[in-house]
């Protein structure tokens, strides 16, 4: 990082600086010159029409002698810092005044012609060679009995608006400066809230790419950087809560697999070997077919719970009654409820309820609800499964009289493989996994399903369905 985009970005602001400083220096004087050069133009222009057309016809009408002229044209000379020439029509010099700084004036201008300004206001030049160096010359006409009787120049010396220029160029480069000085602070700027950042969200990556999960972002920032830090920490602890899931799952499948794998390998060596005599093997055989049970049973519930981690799952959602649904589970337990002495009590809201939802998953959640209430309930106990309807839902409540759940387990009984500590001696055959493929399958739905619990009293899940 420090490498590149820092460095690049240095690299950046030091070119933007020279190349502010050549830009400046080559179009500014361009750019300001043209300005100037109108500007004093237009003001020599001014002050020379007012005169011709004011002060100097005096002189043609014999009103002012040529003294007085003179005078006059000395003291435009001093206020304006230029040369002043009166001329007649043919450009022979009347009366001038000038510093020393100009060439006295000619007593004739050769090829003197008013009008080659053309257009504009001014020449540019050393007027016809008079001048060494360049001057702005404007020529006003003194016009008398609607006739020009002569003109009026004024050469101002083009050193002046160098000076001006000058002054102008210093003032840019001084705003320049300020201004290049003051973006330093957008590089500070990116220092603190661009690289800084970025260079601890690099290196949270590449925690991440070696496997430290535990790696968390220092940034604490209310904005974009702040976001994706966040986002960054909050992905490495579901990452790292994921590998904590996957462990653990290995651990719990290798521990249900392992157990009555052991129990059958045991069990059919030693009827192999004739440790276990003839007459003993019926009964150690339906040991082996119960185990192979259990591992029918956890296989298949795996399987279920892959649908729903792989997203594959695909709800064949259809409209049945729930009533005749809850009635055929509740008959498919008749045996069982017989030798426990379960008794179970059908409240329905209604006849015929219809809900629409996928009849196979929500026969298994009532297989399952049902299946863990009879296992927990005590012989010669009452079960309940009641329905109601709430607006556009239906609610289905399996209801228990039995060792009820801890209240510090309720949070986790959904979670796989979770058994609590009450119903490991009756839940011999459960393999952990019927309450997350019941509650996976009812919030595959979009709804919701809820558990009351008291230790001792008994249990009972509520669950919602859409109603048609």
């Amino acid at each position: 990082m420090k490498s590149t985009l820092y460095i690049k970005f240095i690299i950046i602001y030091i070119i933007f600086g020279f190349l502010s400083l050549f830009t400046a220096a080559t179009l500014t004087p361009g750019l300001a010159s043209g300005p100037l050069r109108r500007s004093a133009s237009s003001s020599l222009y001014r002050e020379a029409s007012l005169v011709a057309s004011d002060y100097l016809p005096g002189y043609f009408s014999e009103h002012l002698t040529l003294s007085d002229v003179h005078m006059q044209l000395s003291g435009m000379e001093t206020h304006l810092d230029a040369a002043v020439w009166f001329v007649d029509r043919e450009g022979n010099l009347i009366t001038s005044a000038q510093s020393e700084d100009f060439p006295p004036a000619p007593s004739v201008i050769e090829a003197f012609n008013p009008a080659e300004a053309g257009n504009s206001q001014y020449l540019l030049g050393d007027y016809h060679g008079i001048f060494d160096n360049d001057v702005i010359t404007v020529i006003a006409p003194v016009v008398q009995d609607f006739l020009p009787q002569g003109y009026l120049l004024i050469h101002k010396n083009t050193a002046d608006l160098d000076k001006a220029l000058e002054v102008l160029m210093r003032a840019a480069f001084i705003t320049l400066f300020v201004v290049y000085g003051l973006s330093f602070v957008i590089l500070l700027a990116f220092q603190f809230l661009v690289y800084r950042p970025l260079s601890l969200i690099t290196e949270a990556a590449k925690q991440y790419a070696f496997g430290n999960l535990d790696y968390e972002i220092p940034v604490n920032t209310e904005d974009e950087m702040g976001y994706l830090s966040a986002s960054l920490n909050y992905m490495s602890s579901q990452l790292k809560d994921m590998e904590d899931y996957q462990k653990k799952f290995v651990a719990n499948v290798s521990h249900d697999f392992r157990s009555p794998l052991t129990s059958i390998k045991g069990y059919a060596e030693a009827i192999i070997d004739g440790t276990i005599p003839p007459e003993l093997q019926e009964k150690y055989l339906k040991i082996i077919l119960f185990e192979t049970e259990r591992l029918t049973d956890l296989t298949e519930d795996l399987l279920t719970l892959n649908e729903f981690d792989t997203k594959n799952l695909l709800l064949n959602k259809e409209p049945f009654d729930i009533h005749e649904m809850i009635k055929k589970v509740a008959e498919s337990f008749e045996v069982r409820c017989k030798q426990k002495k379960i008794s179970i009590e059908l409240l329905f809201a209604t006849k015929n309820l219809k809900v629409m939802a996928d009849r196979r998953k929500i026969q298994q959640v009532l297989h399952n609800l049902l299946d863990n209430a009879i296992k927990f309930s005590d012989a010669d106990s009452i079960i309940t499964i009641e329905t109601t309807e709430r607006g556009d839902k239906v609610y289905t409540s399996i209801k228990d009289n039995g060792i009820g759940i801890p209240r510090n387990a309720l949070n986790k009984i959904w979670e796989r493989f979770y058994k609590s500590d009450l119903s490991r001696g009756k839940d011999k055959k459960g393999t952990g996994l019927g309450l997350s493929i019941t509650k996976e399958a009812i919030q595959a739905h979009g709804e919701n399903i809820n558990v009351i619990s008291t230790e001792g009293v008994g249990t009972e899940f509520i669950f919602s369905l859409p109603k048609i």
